[in-house]
């Protein structure tokens, strides 16, 4: 069982950066992929990117390509979301998530989720 924990979340004007953790709980194995979603109000829930665990390559939604960055710290269960050039268009609520089969198409694991207002 796999605990995920997301913070960092607040309130930032336009074109402002803000850097997401996600403590997770629990092993993590080398297969799974980590990744980060986003709920707009009123909005069905979006994936933003995701890290192959074991390797760190990255890959994002072409929203977000740019500005975005993805990265995990192994050692400490981490996984960071750093972003950059922030639009209001970015404001929701992020969620990170894990995928145990690998498969980007399988995600298992959530956390509660914290919000980002971007201002213009």
């Amino acid at each position: 069982q796999v605990q995920l924990v997301e913070s960092g979340g607040g309130l930032v004007q336009a074109g402002g950066s803000l850097r997401l953790s996600c403590a997770a709980s629990g092993r993590i194995f080398s297969n799974w992929i980590m990744g980060w979603f986003r709920q707009a109000p009123g909005k069905e829930r979006d994936f933003v990117g995701r890290i192959n665990w074991s390797s760190g390559s990255a890959y994002y939604a072409d929203s977000v390509k740019g500005r975005f960055t993805i990265s995990r710290d192994k050692a400490n269960n981490m996984v960071y979301l750093q972003m950059n050039s922030l639009k209001p268009e970015d404001t929701a609520v992020y969620y990170c998530a894990a995928d145990p089969f690998g498969t980007n198409r399988a995600y298992r694991y959530w956390g509660q989720g914290t919000q980002v207002t971007v201002s213009s």
